[in-house]
C-alpha cells in the first residue's frame, strides 16, 4: 500500500483552487505517493474527479474532528492514514503547536504548517504564498496547472445544458453575479444591462446560481427584460463539465471565477474592494476589470460605502471585453 503525503486546508473553494498548483508540485515532488486532501468535501471530489488528488477526507466530518482539537483521540480512519504518512502540510494557523505534535506523533516526518496570511511570507499573490510555504517558486501563468476535465464530466456537462434547452448555436456566456460578498459584485441593473446586451449580439448567456446566491440573482432576473436560462446548485464536478461547454465567464471575485480560470475557460473577473494584486486568477486567458482604486480602509468602510467606485464600470468596457473574449 502507497505511502501518503498529506495536505491540509480548511479554506473555502477559492483558497483551495489557488493551493491547486502547490498540491501539483507536491505530487510531483512525491511521485510514489497518495496525495490525500483534508478539506471541504465539494472542492475535494472535484479534485479527485480531476485526479489532482488520491483521497480525501472533509473537514466538516467527525473523521477528522480530533485532528484540530487540543485534546482528544482520532478517529480509526484518521489513524490509518496519518500512520502510512511521511510528509503533510498544513496551510492553516497551529497557534499551540497542537497539530504539529499529533502529526509527529504518528511519524510524520515532515510538517510544514503556516497560515497562507502570516506576516512572515514574503510573496504578494496568495497562490504564491501557498507555494512558498512549502519551499517552492512561484508558477507563472496557468500551463501545467490547469484542471483537466474528465470526458464523463463533459458528457454530463453536455446532458445539463441540453437539459434546459441550452444549445451552442451561439456562444455560450456563463454569468455568475455573486460573491461571497454582495459589496464585491456589480448593481444587478448594470448586470442584467449586459445580458440584455449579450442576448441582443447573438449570445447565450446562462446564471449561476448557488446556495448563497439567490437574492443575488432573483435581483438580477426582475430587471432584465428577456430571462435567460438558470443553472441552480450544481454540484462542482458538474459545473465544471458545464464550463467545458462554455465560451466565456463572467464573475467577479469568488470562488467560481477561480474554478472558470483554473479550468482554462476564457474569463471576465470583476474585482472591487478585493486586492487584485493578491486575489485575481492568473493567466493570458482572464481579464481583470475595476473601477476606480478602492479607498476604504477596512473591510467595515466597504460595508458602508454607497458610491462603489472601484465597481464604476462602464457597460462599453464590460462589451468590449466579453465581446472580445468570445472572438475569432
Amino acid at each position: 500500500m502507497n505511502r501518503n503525503i498529506v495536505a491540509i486546508h480548511p479554506g473555502a473553494l477559492g483558497d483551495v483552487l489557488l493551493a491547486v498548483p502547490a498540491i501539483k508540485k507536491l505530487a510531483s515532488r512525491f511521485p510514489r505517493h497518495n496525495i490525500l486532501l483534508i478539506a471541504r468535501a465539494s472542492v475535494s471530489r472535484l479534485l479527485t474527479e480531476c485526479r489532482v488528488i488520491d483521497g480525501w477526507i472533509p473537514t466538516e466530518s467527525q473523521i477528522c474532528s480530533g485532528l484540530f482539537a487540543k485534546f482528544g483521540g482520532q478517529s480509526i480512519e484518521l489513524r490509518s492514514h496519518l500512520e502510512r504518512c511521511d510528509a503533510a502540510v498544513a496551510w492553516a494557523e497551529d497557534v499551540d503547536g497542537s497539530l504539529a505534535k499529533v502529526l509527529r506523533e504518528y511519524g510524520v516526518l515532515k510538517v510544514w504548517i503556516q497560515s497562507p496570511f502570516s506576516s512572515a511570507l514574503r510573496k504578494k499573490h496568495q497562490r504564491d504564498r501557498f507555494l512558498e510555504i512549502i519551499g517552492e517558486d512561484s508558477v507563472n501563468g496557468l500551463g501545467e496547472d490547469a484542471l483537466q476535465i474528465p470526458a464523463h464530466l463533459i458528457e454530463e456537462g453536455r446532458i445539463c445544458l441540453g437539459s434546459k434547452g441550452i444549445m451552442k448555436s451561439h456562444s455560450l456566456v456563463l454569468v455568475h453575479p455573486g460573491s461571497g460578498s454582495i459589496h464585491k459584485c456589480l448593481r444587478p441593473e448594470k448586470l442584467a444591462n449586459i445580458i440584455d446586451q449579450l442576448q441582443y449580439r447573438k449570445m447565450s448567456p446562462v446564471l449561476l446560481e448557488g446556495p448563497a446566491d439567490r437574492d443575488t440573482v432573483d435581483g438580477v432576473l426582475r430587471v432584465l427584460s428577456k430571462r435567460p436560462p438558470v443553472l441552480r446548485d450544481l454540484d462542482l464536478p458538474l459545473l465544471a463539465g458545464v464550463f467545458a461547454h462554455t465560451d466565456l465567464y463572467l464573475g467577479h471575485d469568488s470562488g467560481i471565477t477561480h474554478l472558470a480560470a483554473l479550468l482554462g475557460v476564457r474569463t471576465v473577473a470583476v474585482f472591487g474592494p478585493t486586492d487584485h494584486h493578491r486575489w485575481a486568477p492568473q493567466g493570458r486567458h482572464v481579464t481583470i476589470l475595476r473601477g476606480g482604486s478602492c479607498v476604504c480602509p477596512t473591510w467595515q468602510a466597504v460595508k458602508n460605502c454607497h458610491e462603489k467606485s472601484c465597481l464604476d464600470l462602464r457597460i462599453e468596457e464590460l462589451l468590449t471585453e466579453l465581446a472580445f473574449g468570445v472572438g475569432p
